[in-house]
């Protein structure tokens, strides 16, 4: 196969790494019944403090592997506390979730512009592509997949683990109930709103892990304006996207940056007599037009056209209902 196609889908499975794990972490905090709506300024916030870590840690003890580790450690950690404020903020002082998580997204992005001033423009630790042995060996699937870097093999665990998690596990049954119907959880024993603080928080620090996907890997280093600008709302589009569902959701963030490096092959080869602005908003009109269809259920009527066996399948897969309690604040009695 040519090289070129080749190294374009390996880049794509790179820039849709930090998307995968960020909306992956959204998708657990919103199956819990709670909507993380501070992701753009906690990818960013976090992505500044990942690599400001990292850029500490390696210069005081001259060990770029430990920085590395503090890097993604304190990203983690700035993640799942940005995450514990909406629902303390909802759950102990009754506040809109989503007003929270808006003002939220704005404070954290002019925090990390403020405070990455320091660490603007200059070099420190990356993550560079880790081949697996034997796999990055496998015919086509094996440059693309296989010659990433740690957090792409973490991605993939975490789609699985998720999915497994979630549909598999006593525990991810319990996850599911408290999102869908948290009084009927609460009548059968399970603590609704000490479940919600731990998956908001463990949402969250995959959030933060994605910001430091971008500053250590993918986008490496701090710049202002931050390259990851808007990827949080496209997360959050994508967990849409996905109906909740991990493997959908992983098909909607490597659809985004499938369409996002079609753009750019247009653009540089020239290859249409496009304005570069309008070919940047190719991806968002199609991701929109998609969500809209989707969530219409035109997509669902298309499937009645189909034969039996395929429509229930399809409509599985495409089916979009958000938890039933997403959003809503539940108060033991």
């Amino acid at each position: 196969m040519n090289q070129e196609l080749l190294n374009t889908l390996n880049s794509i499975v790179a820039n849709a790494t930090p998307l995968v794990i960020a909306s992956i972490g959204e998708t657990i905090t919103e199956r819990a019944g709670l909507t993380n709506l501070s992701l753009d300024g906690s990818i960013i916030f976090s992505a500044m403090v990942g690599f400001a870590a990292a850029y500490t840690v390696n210069n005081a003890l001259q060990n770029e592997a430990l920085g590395l580790v503090f890097g993604i450690a304190a990203a983690m950690l700035v993640g799942a506390l940005i995450a514990l404020i909406i629902a303390i903020a909802n759950i102990e002082l009754r506040q809109d979730q989503v007003a929270i998580g808006f003002v939220l997204t704005l404070l954290m992005n002019d925090l990390a512009t403020f405070l990455g001033q320091a660490y603007t423009r200059i070099p420190g630790p990356q993550l560079l592509s880790m081949p697996i042995p034997i796999l990055r060996d496998i015919p086509f699937i094996g440059p693309i997949f296989f010659d990433q870097s740690i957090f792409a093999y973490i991605s993939y665990l975490l789609i699985f683990g998720t999915w497994y998690l979630l549909f598999s596990t006593r525990q991810g049954l319990a996850l599911r109930a408290i999102g869908e119907r948290p009084e009927t959880a609460f009548a059968r024993g399970t603590n609704v709103n000490r479940l919600r603080y731990v998956y908001t928080a463990l949402g969250g620090a995959f959030v933060g892990m994605a910001g430091s996907a971008y500053s250590l890997s993918v986008k490496a280093g701090w710049s202002t304006p931050p390259s990851m600008l808007g990827d949080g709302w496209i997360a959050l589009a994508i967990v849409i996207f996905g109906g909740w569902h991990p493997f959908r959701v992983v098909f909607g963030a490597y659809l985004f940056a499938g369409l996002r490096s079609l753009a750019s092959v247009i653009q540089r080869n020239q290859m249409l007599p496009i304005p570069v602005t309008a070919l940047n908003a190719i991806p968002w009109i199609l991701l929109i037009i998609t969500l809209l269809l989707v969530s219409s259920g035109a997509i669902e009527r298309l499937t009645r056209l189909m034969p039996r066996p395929v429509q229930k399948w399809t409509r599985n897969f495409l089916r979009s209902d958000p938890p039933a309690a997403l959003g809503t604040r539940f108060e033991p009695k």
